[in-house]
This record gives C-alpha cells, sequence and structure tokens, in this order.
C-alpha cells in the first residue's frame, strides 16, 4: 500500500484549503484511512479518520466543525477540505491507512506543508 499526499500550501488565516492522498495498492474497504498533522516542535497528532468503505467520520476536537474528511473510490482518493484555517493548523499533513485490528497505522504518506498566515 502506498499512499501520496498533495496539495499543501501557504494560505491566510480564514482561508480553505482541501489536502488530497491518492491510494494504490491492495486496500480493501475495511481499511481505516487517517489524517494526522505535525507542527513545527510537538508530536504527530490524530486530525480524522474514516473507515475506506464506510461513511463513520471521527475527528480532533480541534478540527472538529472546520475539516471533513471525505473518499472517492474511482480515484482511489481520499480528501481532507479544511475551512476556516488559523495559524495553529500550520503543519505537515500526513494521510495514513493500516489493516483493520492493528493498533498502529502502517502506511504513511510522505506529508504535505500547510502553513496558515495570520
Amino acid at each position: 500500500v502506498q499512499l501520496q499526499a498533495s496539495g499543501g500550501g501557504l494560505v491566510q488565516a480564514g482561508d480553505s484549503l482541501r489536502l488530497s492522498c491518492a491510494v494504490s495498492g491492495r486496500t480493501p474497504r475495511t481499511y481505516p484511512v487517517a489524517w494526522f498533522r505535525q507542527a513545527p516542535g510537538k508530536d504527530r497528532e490524530f486530525v480524522a479518520s474514516m473507515v475506506w468503505g464506510g461513511t463513520s467520520t471521527r475527528y480532533a476536537g480541534s478540527v472538529e466543525g472546520r475539516f471533513t474528511i471525505s473518499r472517492d473510490y474511482r480515484k482511489n482518493s481520499v480528501y481532507l477540505q479544511m475551512h476556516n484555517l488559523t495559524p495553529a493548523d500550520t503543519a505537515v499533513y500526513y494521510c495514513a491507512t493500516k489493516s483493520p485490528g492493528r493498533s498502529e497505522w502502517g502506511y504513511w504518506g510522505q506529508g504535505t506543508l500547510v502553513t496558515v498566515s495570520s
């Protein structure tokens, strides 16, 4: 399984941005997919997740109501739509997936940098 994140960039506070994650390889629809982020000097943190073949989603409290995770089966892609961005959202964003039942996310994309200026 390989993942490639894209769509990052420099935006201003209040702007919107959509990240994309192209997923290749065998990813059964039971696999969960997620977005994480790592801000400078901080640990990587969970942002959002969903089951690849489902509709149930989870969000970190800090992004609930502003970010939306979604997927497109035809394009084998996962997206993170981000609205009302703030400088606190500045981070490298990673997409990830794992085998169901595993506690650790075993497959990661290379990350895409989002910088939000005030």
